[in-house]
């Protein structure tokens, strides 16, 4: 026979659900709100002036 779970390994496995749940949904947010960095530089064809 089985048993359904009660009691604390049902609450546990359900606050870690939820907790990946929401730990997925920040990453996701978070990368969406990322500035976009400029490429590089492109070499203009002058020669550079350093010391």
């Amino acid at each position: 026979m089985t048993r359904k779970k009660t009691g604390k390994a049902a609450i546990a496995g359900a606050i870690g659900s939820a907790a990946i749940a929401a730990a997925m949904l920040y990453v996701s947010n978070r990368k969406k709100n990322r500035p976009e960095q400029p490429g590089p530089i492109p070499p203009s064809g002058e020669n550079p002036e350093t010391d």
